[in-house]
């Protein structure tokens, strides 16, 4: 099973500057306005997902994970504990 992580942002480089906070590396990402990246294990989503909401305020992101074939989810400071608790109760290994 593969599962995404999706990126959108309406500013150029807020992309750019999020996932070299993430990945602690620089990327050239400076006029990317999505960003997609596929995972074959569906926990290490938590990672980002943490991070991401931990950081919110100082992004102008929107998050969207697929956990299933064309079901998306937006990942919100309301709903990413449940997603992050849901991921390691869904995919426990």
């Amino acid at each position: 099973m593969v599962v995404s992580v999706n990126l959108y942002s309406k500013q150029k480089g807020e992309i750019n500057r999020f996932l070299s906070h993430f990945y602690n590396a620089h990327f050239d990402l400076e006029e990317c306005l999505h960003w997609e990246k596929s995972y074959a294990n569906p926990v290490e989503l938590a990672e980002i997902v943490g991070t991401f909401i931990d950081n919110c305020e100082d992004f102008t992101l929107n998050m969207w994970i697929s956990l299933d074939k064309n079901v998306f989810i937006n990942v919100t400071s309301q709903n990413a504990d449940d997603i992050i608790k849901y991921l390691y109760e869904r995919f426990p290994y």
